[in-house]
């Protein structure tokens, strides 16, 4: 039997390192990405094939995923779609340069990666593409404004791709994890750094609690779960003659898929006012 491959972005660390790891362990072929050099470098050293894949520079795009299909011979059975950012702030606060930035890294380079691993699967007759989006694409939370932004967007354009490759044997799902271990919250500080001018803005006492956050390692949040937890989530997702297309992860996601559903606007935004 061939062994199936697959191609995982974001792959240094957290959600997709974890996935690289249980992909192999379950007998795939793992090409893990990563977008510096020095990353590509560590995960090679562990066995791994690593093609450098930036989602902001379009070459690295193309090249690694023709590196990866040199690999393979011209064929791709999955690709996970994984590495992503946060930038904090409040909407008011985020300039226009944050909000381009932020979806270049969370969209657009996934859309073009997709774009071009579709005629591949389409050829070969079969394929799996699986978005890692977030309980943050269905509902939003205060400071969260530009990864949501990109998480909604996300969620728009998978569901209409799935609708057009109803009729492929290409499969299209998201997953969508809650509050999962990782550097995530870590990775967000230069972001906000460089583009929320908070001592200046209108809700600077706000920010106060988000700066405590941000920079204070509390451990382990609330309802927080191993980035194994989204990683059983692929495996379902790629290995299932029928996917789910929605693959939801942690408590608070179902919490609030359900609240989503039998609340009005106007009840579920005094919930989550409340925090």
């Amino acid at each position: 039997m061939t062994q199936k491959s697959i191609l995982i972005t974001g792959a240094s660390s957290g959600i997709g390192y974890d996935a690289a790891h249980g992909l192999r362990a379950a007998g795939w072929r793992v090409f893990a990405s990563c977008r510096k050099p020095e990353d590509c470098k560590r995960l090679q050293s562990e066995g791994f094939e690593s093609p450098l894949i930036d989602y902001t520079d379009a070459d690295s795009i193309v090249n690694g995923l023709a590196e990866t299909l040199e690999a393979t011979g011209g064929t791709l059975d999955a690709l996970y779609n994984n590495g992503a950012y946060a930038c904090p702030g409040a909407v008011e606060d985020l300039p226009i340069g944050a909000l381009r930035e932020i979806f270049e890294t969370n969209l657009f380079g996934w859309h073009e990666l997709t774009r071009l691993v579709i005629p591949v699967m389409r050829a070969q007759g079969h394929g799996r593409i699986v978005n890692c989006s977030s309980v943050l694409g269905f509902v939003g939370f205060k400071f969260r404004g530009a990864y949501v932004a990109t998480k909604y967007a996300l969620e728009g354009l998978t569901d209409v791709l799935r609708l057009e490759l109803a009729d492929t044997g290409i499969k299209v799902c998201l997953i969508e994890p809650g509050p999962i271990t990782s550097q995530f919250r870590h990775n967000a500080v230069p972001h906000f750094e460089r583009w929320i001018d908070w001592e200046n803005s209108a809700r600077r006492d706000a920010y106060r609690a988000e700066l405590e956050r941000l920079y204070t390692e509390t451990g382990p949040a609330r309802f927080e779960l191993p980035a194994s937890a989204v990683t059983k989530k692929l495996l379902h997702a790629v290995n299932a003659a029928r996917p789910k297309p929605r693959y939801y992860v942690t408590q608070p996601t179902y919490l609030m898929g359900i609240l989503k559903r039998i609340l009005s606007t106007r009840a579920l935004d005094a919930i989550l006012l409340k925090g």
